[in-house]
C-alpha cells in the first residue's frame, strides 16, 4: 500500500487514560506514523489531555466525564470536527478498536464518506458487560448492540483465536482474521544495577524462587488460584517470594484473602508501578510469571514476561496459552489451585528447567510492536482492495435520524451523571447534618448521636435507593433507542 494514505484509528479510550487498547492504539499510531503512512487518531475529550507531544494528528469530540459510573468518559458519537478532518486529510481507511461508541461514529463515518472499516475485538466485551452492569435487561441490549456494530464492519479481527470465539459465542456469525498485539518492551534483560534499585527496598533472598504478576487485581483474573496454590507451596515447607505489581479493582479483597491465609510475609504488593523500566525490572528478576487468567484475550504480559526470558505458567486452552507448549516455552496448568502448586513445586525442585523454558519462551513467543503493525499496515492493503472492488458487499447503514437519536442518548448519560451528583451531594449534606449534631449534644446521652446517625443513614439509603432506580430505568431506555436506531 502507498505510503501517502491516511490511516484513522478510533477508539474511547487514548492516553492519559492508560488501558490495554488504548496502549494498543497508541502503538499503532506511533509506528504507522513512523515507518509507514500519516495517522489520524479520532477519541472522546478526555479532562486534562495534551497531545501536543505527539507526532500524529488527533480530533476529541465532545464527551460526559462518566469515570465514576463507568471509568471512561462517554463520547457524544458524532463529530463534526472528526469529519472534517476524515474529508480534509484524505483517510483510506478506518480502524476502529472499540466495538461501542468508536464503533458508532466510524460506521457514520463510514458511510458519509465510502470508506473501509475495521474493526479489532480486543477483549471479552460480555464478561466486561456482566460485571458491570446486573440488570440482565441491560446486558442483552448491550450485546445487541455491540453486534450490530460487529456486522456493520467491513472485516473483523481479534487479538487471538480465543477472542474470536469469545465473539462468536455472544452471536457472530462472520468471519474473521487473527491479528495479535505486539509488545512494546525491548527484547533484553535490564541491567543488575537497575533489578536492585526497584526491588531492594523488599525481601528478597538469593536463591529463593520468585514468582510475579502484573496487572490490574482482579478475582478474575486467577490471584485466588495463586494464592491457593501458594498455601499449599508454604504448608509443603517450599519457600518463596510472590510479587503483585498492581492495583485497583478487587485489591482490598485480594490483600484481605492473603492475610486471612497467612501468607502476609511472602507476598508482596508493589502497588501500581507505570514505569515501563521499573517493570522490565520486575519481569527480570522473577524466575516465573504467574498468569493462571482465563478472562484475558491476548495475555500480553505473557509476552512481556517473554521478553526478558521469563517464562509463564498459564491455564492449558486459555487465549494467553495460544502459541504455549508445555514444557518447551512456557508451563501449561489445569485452571485449579492444586494444578498449580503442583507445577510450582516441581519447579521450584529443578531451576534449571525454568531458565531454559524462558529463554525459550524469549525467542519463540515475543513479538514487538514493530512487526505486529507492519503486519496489519500490509492488511490495510488489501481491505482497501477487497473494498473498492465490492467483495464486503453492502453494509446495513445506521437508520433513523443519527442526531436525534445521539442527542437523546446522551440526555440520558447526562441525567446518569447529574442523579449521581445528586446523591453525593445529599450524602455529603446528611454527613454534615450528622457532625453538626453531635458537636450541639456533646453533654446529652450518647444514644441521642447515635439515633441520629442512624436515621441520617436511612435517609441515605433511601435516596440511593432512588438514585439507583432511576439510572436502571435510564439505562434500559438507553438500550431501547440503541435498538430504534441502529
Amino acid at each position: 500500500m502507498e505510503n501517502n494514505k491516511t490511516i484513522c484509528l478510533l477508539n474511547d479510550s487514548f492516553p492519559p487514560i492508560i488501558d490495554g487498547v488504548a496502549n494498543a492504539v497508541f502503538n499503532y499510531a506511533r509506528i504507522i506514523e513512523a515507518n509507514h503512512a500519516h495517522t489520524l487518531v479520532i477519541t472522546p475529550n478526555m479532562p486534562g489531555a495534551d497531545d501536543s507531544a505527539y507526532d500524529f494528528s488527533i480530533v476529541r469530540y465532545p464527551s460526559i466525564d462518566t469515570r465514576k459510573l463507568f471509568g471512561y468518559v462517554t463520547g457524544y458519537p458524532f463529530s463534526p470536527e472528526a469529519a472534517h478532518e476524515i474529508e480534509a486529510q484524505h483517510v483510506s481507511l478506518l480502524h476502529t478498536h472499540c466495538p461501542v461508541t468508536s464503533c458508532l461514529l466510524a460506521r457514520q463515518l463510514a458511510e458519509a464518506y465510502n470508506l473501509p472499516l475495521v474493526l479489532t475485538w480486543h477483549t471479552k466485551y460480555d464478561i466486561d458487560i456482566a460485571n458491570a452492569v446486573k440488570s440482565k435487561r441491560l446486558q442483552e441490549g448491550a450485546l445487541q448492540a455491540l453486534l450490530r456494530n460487529v456486522n456493520a464492519c467491513d472485516e473483523i479481527w481479534t487479538v487471538s483465536k480465543g477472542a474470536g470465539e469469545n465473539l462468536r459465542s455472544i452471536g457472530y456469525e462472520g468471519e474473521y482474521i487473527v491479528m495479535p498485539n505486539g509488545v512494546d518492551l525491548p527484547r533484553e534483560k535490564v541491567s543488575d544495577d537497575l533489578v536492585d534499585e526497584v526491588t531492594s527496598a523488599y525481601d528478597l533472598p538469593a536463591g529463593v524462587p520468585c514468582f510475579l504478576f502484573i496487572g490490574r487485581l482482579m478475582w478474575y483474573k486467577g490471584l485466588r488460584i495463586i494464592l491457593d496454590a501458594l498455601k499449599v507451596l508454604e504448608k509443603s515447607g517450599t519457600d518463596f517470594r510472590m510479587i503483585f505489581v498492581g492495583g485497583g479493582g478487587d485489591e482490598h479483597e485480594v490483600r484481605e484473602y492473603t492475610a486471612e491465609l497467612g501468607l502476609d510475609r511472602k507476598v508482596i504488593f508493589t502497588g501500581v508501578v507505570s514505569d515501563r523500566e521499573k517493570l522490565r525490572a520486575w519481569y527480570t528478576r522473577a524466575d516465573l510469571f504467574l498468569f493462571p487468567s482465563t478472562f484475558d484475550t491476548n495475555g500480553l504480559v505473557v509476552r512481556e514476561a517473554a521478553a526478558s526470558d521469563t517464562a509463564s505458567v498459564i491455564v492449558a486452552g486459555s487465549c494467553a496459552s495460544e502459541g504455549i507448549e508445555d514444557n518447551r516455552n512456557g508451563f501449561l496448568i489445569d485452571e485449579n489451585a492444586s494444578s498449580l502448586a503442583s507445577k510450582l513445586e516441581d519447579l521450584c525442585a529443578d531451576p534449571e528447567r525454568m531458565y531454559a523454558v524462558g529463554k525459550c519462551a524469549g525467542d519463540e513467543l515475543y513479538v514487538s510492536w514493530n512487526d505486529a503493525v507492519a503486519h496489519a499496515y500490509e492488511r490495510y492493503g488489501a481491505v482497501i482492495d477487497n473494498f473498492n472492488s465490492g467483495v464486503y458487499g453492502r453494509r446495513d447503514p445506521i437508520r433513523g435520524s443519527w442526531m436525534q437519536s445521539q442527542g437523546e442518548l446522551m440526555q440520558i448519560l447526562g441525567n446518569i451523571d447529574a442523579a449521581g451528583k445528586a446523591l453525593k451531594r445529599d450524602i455529603e449534606e446528611t454527613q454534615e447534618e450528622i457532625e453538626a449534631s453531635i458537636r450541639s449534644r456533646r453533654n446529652k446521652a450518647i444514644v441521642d448521636a447515635i439515633t441520629t446517625s442512624y436515621e441520617a443513614k436511612e435517609n441515605i439509603l433511601s435516596i440511593s435507593r432512588d438514585i439507583k432506580e432511576q439510572i436502571i430505568e435510564a439505562g434500559e431506555d438507553l438500550w431501547e433507542k440503541l435498538d430504534r436506531y441502529l
